[in-house]
């Protein structure tokens, strides 16, 4: 519903009767006419009639007496009739434009916040509970334009409030935030209420500010509010006016505020202020120079607006040697600044708010090396229990100087990150710095190499993790941070790489095997294992070096497959393992070296191969080993199209998993048997045995769901069950697994065999 205008001009005023109203009213009830009351008051007629009909809203207080005293009126109805009077002589002052508060002017080149003025503009429109007001909460970092936009939203909105748009700026940054009283005492003179007239405490002044806003239309704007107890008297009630402020702080503590939070603008809105900054020389100046420059400013209305002006203060400059400027991280900040523009000044004001505990907290977090963290990181970066983590992240949620997630996550804005290096160089030294960043790196690669290790065949669950480690309780726990801080813990491999930490980086290689099967697709694996084995090599361990290159093998198997890449690792790992005398190895080398010949069309070389790999496996005893490389050499039979013989070796294969006397580990079995039973579906699906197929297929893809081991091989399963169920004329069954399959095709990358199934799964019957 729309807020209605105010009746001007009349005796009826908005919300309650005004004074000339009430006065015809006592006067029918005292049955007088208006020549009788102008004979008992002294008041003349025709002041009488303008009284009555609203063009004399506040009469002098002696004028109110006489009429009270010839109306005979006492008590409640007196005072109310005096009050009237002299709210009709305040809103008579309202009426005269003082100047004060006047709403700043707009930037003519303001781009993009479609959605957020559509925001505002139904703000004017929302409706309140009795005695509550509307009023708009604007709240985001430093850089964001929350004035820009606030002073562009009121002026569009501005022909909706007639009686007028207030601007205040509350100073919340600043070292002295503007008290209420103060506040209040201008907003008073800009509603034109004369210094005698204003009360001298707070109460009194927020009574008179509301009752002045109660029946009029007027937008309030209060840029950057420090605090709720700074703007909750300055707080509209129930009226028809509206309010809007913007702050860097949540003000978490305002109760029924409508809240729009802003963020980074995005790129092509951000290129489109840019150029709109640059006005004709953008078009020298090219749109990948532009582009390349607004993603530079992180979408941070501020920063585009001080290179937009460096650009225009210098002709001679152009777009792209600024963005090489801006590329150099160490010297980025520094490039932000235009005239008395500076963005690092901007988040030096949320700085400089923080207690001391909060401050160290927020520069330290600049070493941590990927683009978000959890309390718990932060608690090893402060130095501080994870509850006093817990407290200092708020604080710098609170001043925008982070964000932070439903997930628990918290980042930077790229530019914010810098300004706390910067801060970091400025107020710690070196040696300081130096214990940080090895407290970090040691802390983070302890935790990866802890959580891979609940996947490793013997590990699992630790007896006795590092008192300082985050306690993980489940094998689902481990998955997930490791998916979660890959940036941090891989950021941390590369440190320590750096720094000579050569146990620490293959420690944690070399726990990452099992848990790689389960992310197949990760693109982390070739430098984690590249890492692994260069690590390996410093330390002068060839076993290792040859274990980690086999994962590099492994690595460029998965597909789409390198299989140069898998022979020429394959050869690396069977020299080392060859020198080392690790059988093990060796025998694994032969098993990738079968995977590339047949990659390569040289089946009979490639079974050989895993024979041979087959052969050294059960020699020491490996099982498990000896297993997977029998089952490579039963998908040669398949891929030849050996189906009979395929199925009746893979039958083998699982009633060894299933056997609990088989000497397999119980993790290698449980995690092979899914495969197994979809090989052997799609075994039988070939052989027309539909109804097997489905039913073993549907059971081997629950099982990797179940160790959410979601790849290559999955997806194939998906889109074999879905051919067969169409085959069966479940249409409605075959779509949905023909839409699962793209799913998973396009999560690992395959986009093209994602497009065909989807292709399948919409298709018209």
């Amino acid at each position: 519903m729309g807020v209605p205008s105010p009746l001007r001009g009349c005796g009826v005023i908005t919300g309650r009767p005004g004074f000339g109203e009430v006065l015809r009213a006592h006067r029918r009830v005292a049955r007088l006419t208006l020549e009788q009351l102008a004979e008992a008051s002294g008041v003349s007629a025709r002041t009488l009639s303008d009284m009555e009909r609203g063009r004399s809203r506040g009469p002098q207080h002696r004028t109110v007496t006489a009429l009270a005293d010839a109306l005979a009126l006492e008590g409640e109805v007196r005072e109310q009739l005096v009050e009237l009077a002299r709210e009709g002589r305040l809103r008579d002052h309202w009426t005269r434009p003082t100047g004060l508060c006047e709403l700043p002017r707009s930037v003519d080149d303001f781009t993009g916040r479609a959605a957020e003025l559509v925001w505002v503009s139904e703000l004017v429109y929302a409706e309140s509970a009795p005695g509550v007001g509307v009023v708009g909460l604007i709240t985001g970092s430093a850089g964001l334009g929350k004035t820009t936009f606030a002073v562009r939203a009121a002026h569009s909105v501005r022909a909706s409030f007639p009686d007028g748009v207030l601007f205040l700026d509350l100073l919340g940054m600043s070292q002295r935030p503007l008290a209420s009283a103060d506040a209040l005492q201008l907003l008073l003179r800009a509603l034109g209420v004369a210094d005698p007239q204003i009360p001298g405490d707070v109460q009194g002044r927020a009574s008179l500010y509301r009752s002045l806003l109660r029946d009029r239309h007027v937008l309030v704007v209060l840029d950057n509010a420090a605090s709720e107890e700074q703007v909750r008297p300055l707080l509209p009630g129930g009226s028809a006016g509206r309010a809007l402020i913007t702050t860097r702080r949540l003000l978490s503590g305002l109760e029924g505020v409508r809240r729009l939070v802003l963020g980074p603008l995005p790129l092509p809105e951000s290129t489109e202020l840019l150029t709109g900054i640059l006005g004709d020389r953008s078009a020298s100046d090219g749109e990948s120079a532009l582009t390349r420059l607004s993603e530079l400013c992180g979408g941070l209305p501020l920063a585009l607006r001080i290179i937009g002006n460096r650009l225009v203060s210098r002709p001679g400059w152009g777009a792209a040697e600024l963005a090489a400027r801006l590329a150099n991280e160490e010297r980025r900040l520094d490039q932000f600044k235009a005239g008395d523009l500076k963005i690092a000044n901007a988040f030096r004001m949320s700085y400089e708010q923080l207690a001391d505990s909060a401050r160290r907290m927020f520069r330290r977090l600049a070493v941590v090396p990927g683009q978000d963290f959890d309390a718990a990181l932060a608690a090893v970066v402060g130095g501080v229990p994870v509850e006093d983590a817990w407290e200092a992240l708020d604080d710098l949620v609170d001043l925008g100087l982070l964000y932070d997630s439903d997930a628990g996550r918290y980042r930077f804005h790229d530019l914010v990150r810098l300004f706390a290096r910067d801060r970091l160089r400025e107020e710690e030294t070196a040696a300081e710095r130096e214990v940080l960043t090895e407290r970090v790196t040691s802390w983070l690669l302890r935790m990866a190499t802890l959580s891979g290790r609940w996947f490793e065949p013997g590990y699992g669950r630790p007896d006795r993790p590092d008192p300082d480690l985050a306690v993980l309780s489940s094998a689902e726990e481990a998955d997930w941070w490791l998916r979660v801080n890959v940036d941090n813990w891989l950021g941390a491999m590369r440190a320590a790489a750096g720094s000579g930490k050569h146990f620490l980086v293959l420690d944690c290689a070399a726990s990452m095997h099992w848990f790689s099967e389960r992310w197949a697709h990760s693109p982390h694996w070739q430098e984690v294992f590249t890492r692994g084995a260069e690590a390996a090599a410093a330390l002068g361990d060839l076993a290792q070096q040859a274990n980690q290159l086999n994962y590099l093998a492994w690595v460029h198997w998965v597909p789409p497959s390198d299989h140069k890449a898998v022979l020429r690792y394959a050869a690396q790992a069977l020299e080392s393992a060859t020198r080392a005398g690790a059988t093990a190895q060796i025998a694994w080398a032969h098993e990738y070296t079968a995977s590339a010949q047949f990659l390569l069309g040289r089946p009979d070389e490639a079974v050989a191969s895993s024979s041979r790999a087959a052969e050294m496996f059960k020699a020491i005893g490996d099982i498990d080993s000896y297993v997977q490389s029998n089952a490579a050499i039963t998908k040669y039979l398949f891929d030849e199209g050996r189906y009979a013989e395929a199925l009746e070796s893979y039958l083998g294969l699982l009633a060894l998993l299933e056997d609990p006397e088989s000497g397999m580990t119980p993790s290698v079995a449980t995690h092979s048997r899914p495969l197994a039973l979809i090989r052997i579906g799609q075994c039988l699906g070939h052989l027309g045995r539909r109804s097997e197929a489905i039913t073993t297929l549907r059971e081997g893809i629950d099982g990797m769901d179940t160790l959410q081991m979601s790849d290559f091989r999955q997806a194939a399963a998906l889109k074999t069950l879905a051919a067969l169920l169409a085959e069966e004329g479940r249409t409605d069954d075959s779509r949905r697994a023909y839409a699962r399959a793209a799913q998973v095709f396009e999560a690992i990358g395959d986009t093209e065999a994602g497009s065909r199934c989807h292709a399948l799964a919409t298709a018209t019957p």
